[in-house]
This record gives C-alpha cells, structure tokens and sequence, in this order.
C-alpha cells in the first residue's frame, strides 16, 4: 500500500496531534445505529452473505476519510492512498483468525475473493499480523449474537492508530432496521466530525448497493 508522510509544519491539527498523542488513552469513539432496511431486504433476496456486504459498505465509506487513512508512524503522520481490511473469522474450535481482503473490486468480483480469502484464512488459523503491514489496514469485527449501545475495544500498549470498526445483531425498530456500528480511532488523527462523516458515508453506501447488481 502506498502512502505518504504529511509536513507537521504546515498540518492543521499539529497541536492537536501532540496532545492527544501524549496520552496514556488517546482514542475517541462511539456507537450508533445504521439503517439497513432495504441492504438488508437485497441481501435476503440476493442471498448475499451479510458480513461480507455489510464489510465492503464500511471499507469503501471508511476509505473515502483521509484521516481514517492516516497512520503514526516513527512519530510522523503517514497517510495511504487505500486501505485493506483485517477482519475476524470464526473457527470451529470457538476462536477466531485474521482475514486481510487487500484487492479493491467492485462489489460483484469482491464477493467471490472474499470468500475465497476467508477459507484460506480459516486454514491458517492465525491471528499474527507484520507490524508494517498492519498500519495500512482497518480492523474489523462483529458480535453478530447480540445488539449492543456501547462497545469498549482492547487496545495495545504504546496506541496503535488503526481504526477499530464492529459491528452487532441488527434489530427492528418503527419498521426500520438498525445496525449498531461501532467505531474507535485515534484522537490524534481522527476528530468527532470525521467520525460523523464516516457514519454518513456509511448509510450512503448501503443505499448505493441497493441498487447495484450482486
């Protein structure tokens, strides 16, 4: 994945950058509803495989913030023109693995490979990831078994900036369907507005594949 390193000297949120990186929690995040009422009725006609649709909407509405894109690293801002996904499998035994879906596809071919990636990863049934191959990724994951208003995510110590994005059971309420989505990045880079816009992106992009063949 490619990137580029961002001048600290002419970067508007440097202040905000060196305090927020300062601290011993520098993250920000939230949980809100998403409404998936007609993804989820194409989804039951196409019989689409959920996470993998609800996990390409995140990673194109997710790609489209630069902030979301940017990492630290070295002590510098870096920021990568795309980024993959590293999302969670479950295993037979109970435990889960590591998937990277790295190819950008549209939605059609990005079916089939997913899938394919997922019984690969199944096989492996690893959970290591390369440190230099993690920062250009968002990391995934879902607890399809209940709905959820809030989620607190384990975090490694000293902070890493990859967004977390979760997701929980969808649920009915007035006749819409909700998705609870959670997401948590790092203060330094990322601002309450840009996590606004991603949840924005996000609905946009569910209604967009409504229309889009599968």
């Amino acid at each position: 994945m490619h990137y580029r390193y961002l001048d600290m000297e002419t970067y508007k949120r440097k202040d905000h950058f060196l305090y927020f990186n300062s601290l011993a929690f520098p993250y920000v995040g939230l949980t809100a509803n998403v409404d998936i009422t007609e993804l989820l009725q194409k989804i039951k006609a196409d019989r689409l495989p959920f996470f993998l649709t609800i996990c390409y909407c995140v990673r194109e509405a997710a790609n489209q913030i630069p902030e979301f894109r940017q990492r630290i690293m070295d002590g510098r801002i870096a920021e990568f023109d795309r980024c993959a996904t590293s999302h969670t499998v479950a295993l037979e035994d109970g435990t889960f693995c590591y998937c990277t879906l790295d190819k950008e596809l549209p939605f059609s071919e990005y079916l089939p490979y997913a899938v394919q990636q997922q019984e690969e990863a199944k096989q492996a049934a690893s959970i290591a990831e390369e440190k230099e191959e993690a920062y250009s990724k968002f990391f995934i994951s879902s607890l399809p078994w209940i709905s959820y208003t809030g989620l607190i995510q384990p975090t490694p110590v000293p902070a890493d900036s990859n967004p977390r994005i979760t997701w929980g059971k969808y649920f009915a309420q007035e006749e819409r369907i909700l998705l609870p989505v959670s997401v948590l990045c790092h203060h330094g880079l990322v601002d309450g507005r840009h996590i606004a816009d991603f949840y924005r992106l996000l609905g946009e992009k569910c209604k967009e594949l409504c229309v889009q063949e599968g």
